[in-house]
C-alpha cells in the first residue's frame, strides 16, 4: 500500500515468532529487504542505497512504470520488444539498478501503469486495449535487466524477480473493479488483471534466461466485495478466486501484502471478516493458493507498522515498532512457503498524513527498528 488512505479505506504464534531458532520445515532463505520508492528515486539515491548496506539490505522493490511521468514508454514503440526501440527511455530504472547491484543489492520490478497510447488516455490504472502490448513490454524488460544486455559498452546488471502490476484488487491501482452483467455484477477487475499477469509471465519469461520469477497477485490485504459501494474494492481471498476462474494461468509466485488493520492487532493477531489477510492469517490465503495453483512460492511484497509519534491515529509506539518487525519476519521466516519480505518504508513521509512506518523519521532520527532490521540477516 502506497499510502495511508488505502489502508483505512481498505498467543500460541506469538510465541514461536518470538523464537530465533527456526523449526523444521522453516524456510531455508528468506529474502529481506525494503521498498521504498521515494527513498530510492530521490533520497538520493546513493545515499538510500548506503543506507541498505548499513541495513544489510538483500533485496530492493522498485515500480518500473510502463506509461505516465515516470514511465519508459511514453509514447507508441514501433519495435515494442526490442528494449533500444526510440519511444524508451529507461535511464532512470538503469542508474538505479547498477547502483544496487553494485552493493550486491537485488532487485524486484514491479511493472505497473498504462501510457495513454495503450488504452486510449483513460488513466494508468486502466488496463490496456490490447494485452500484447504489455507482453511485449516486459519482454523489452526482462531482456534488458538479463544480465547479458550491452547498453553503452556496458552490460546492464540482472534483475531475476518481477511483479505483475500492484493492488489490482484496490481501484487505486486497477479499475473498474466490477461491471454490470444483465442482473448481476462480475469482478472486472479479477478478469483484466488474468491478462495483465498472463502477459507479463509470458513476456518475461519468453527471454529463455535462467531463474527469472515473476509473482501474480501483489494484493491489498482488504476489499469490502462490495459493487455498489462509494469505493468498490475485492478481498484478497476473492480475487484469488476470480483470477482462477477468470483465465490467470500460471506463475512463480503470489505476492501479498498483509498489512494490519488497526493499531491494536500485533503481527500474529487473528483476521476475522470478509475475506481479508494479514500476517496472522497469511495461512489461509497459502492454502487457497495451493488448492488452485500448487505449491506456488508466497512473496509479502509490502508490511509495516506506522509509529505514534507522528501517527496519533494509527501508529504504534517505537518500541513497539521494533518489536513487531521481528516478530513479522520471525513468522515469515518460520514458514516454509514464504521467501520474501520486505518493509515499508525506509523513512517516514515528510507529508504528516502519509505513511508514516519508516526505519527513520523525516527529519533523519533512527528509530528503534531501524537497528532491528539491521540485525535480521546477521
Amino acid at each position: 500500500m502506497l499510502r495511508r488512505a488505502a489502508l483505512l479505506a481498505a498467543a500460541a504464534c506469538l510465541a514461536a515468532a518470538g523464537s530465533t531458532a527456526q523449526p523444521a520445515g522453516a524456510s531455508r532463505y528468506l529474502q529481506v529487504g525494503i521498498y521504498d520508492e521515494s527513498q530510492l528515486r530521490y533520497g538520493p539515491t546513493a545515499a538510500t542505497v548506503s543506507q541498505y548496506q548499513k541495513l544489510h539490505v538483500q533485496v530492493a522493490r522498485l515500480t518500473l512504470y510502463w506509461g505516465g511521468p515516470l514511465g519508459v514508454a511514453r509514447r507508441r514503440p514501433v519495435h515494442a520488444a526490442n528494449p533500444d526501440d526510440p519511444a524508451y527511455d529507461w535511464t532512470t530504472y538503469d542508474g538505479i539498478a547498477e547502483q544496487l547491484a553494485a552493493a550486491h543489492i537485488a532487485v524486484v520490478f514491479g511493472i505497473l501503469g498504462t501510457p495513454s497510447w495503450a488504452n486510449g488516455g483513460k488513466g494508468l490504472n486502466i488496463a490496456p486495449a490490447h494485452a500484447s502490448d504489455l507482453r511485449a513490454f516486459a519482454y523489452a524488460a526482462a531482456l534488458r535487466y538479463s544480465g547479458k544486455y550491452l547498453s553503452g559498452g556496458a552490460t546492464l546488471p540482472a534483475v531475476k524477480d518481477w511483479l505483475a502490476w500492484n493492488e489490482p484488487n484496490n481501484p487505486v491501482f486497477l479499475r473498474p473493479q466490477y461491471r454490470r452483467a444483465g442482473s448481476h455484477w462480475v469482478i472486472a477487475s479479477a478478469q483484466a488483471y488474468a491478462k495483465i499477469c498472463n502477459s507479463i509471465y509470458s513476456g518475461v519469461h519468453a527471454t529463455g534466461t535462467a531463474n527469472e520469477r515473476v509473482a501474480c497477485g501483489v494484493t491489498a490485504p482488504r476489499g469490502n466485495n462490495d459493487p455498489q459501494s462509494s469505493r468498490p474494492s475485492v478481498s484478497p481471498l476473492a480475487f484469488l478466486r476470480a483470477v482462477k476462474s477468470d483465465g490467470l494461468v500460471t506463475f512463480d509466485a503470489w505476492a501479498h501484502h498483509p498489512y494490519y488493520s488497526n493499531p491494536s492487532q500485533t503481527p500474529s493477531s487473528p483476521v476475522g471478516g470478509n475475506g481479508a489477510v494479514g500476517l496472522g492469517n497469511i495461512g489461509s490465503l497459502i492454502q487457497e493458493v495451493t488448492r488452485l495453483y500448487g505449491n506456488k512460492r508466497i512473496w509479502l511484497t509490502e508490511y509495516g507498522y506506522e509509529t505514534n509519534p507522528p501517527d496519533s491515529i494509527f501508529g504504534v509506539s517505537w518500541a513497539k515498532q521494533a518489536e513487531y518487525l521481528k516478530q513479522a519476519f520471525a513468522i515469515a521466516r518460520a514458514n516454509p512457503r514464504i521467501d520474501m519480505m520486505l518493509w515499508f518504508l525506509l523513512r517516514d513521509d515528510t507529508n504528516v498524513n502519509g505513511w508514516q512506518s519508516g526505519l527513520i523519521t523525516a527529519g533523519g532520527k533512527k528509530k528503534p527498528s531501524y537497528a532491528a532490521f539491521a540485525n535480521l540477516s546477521l
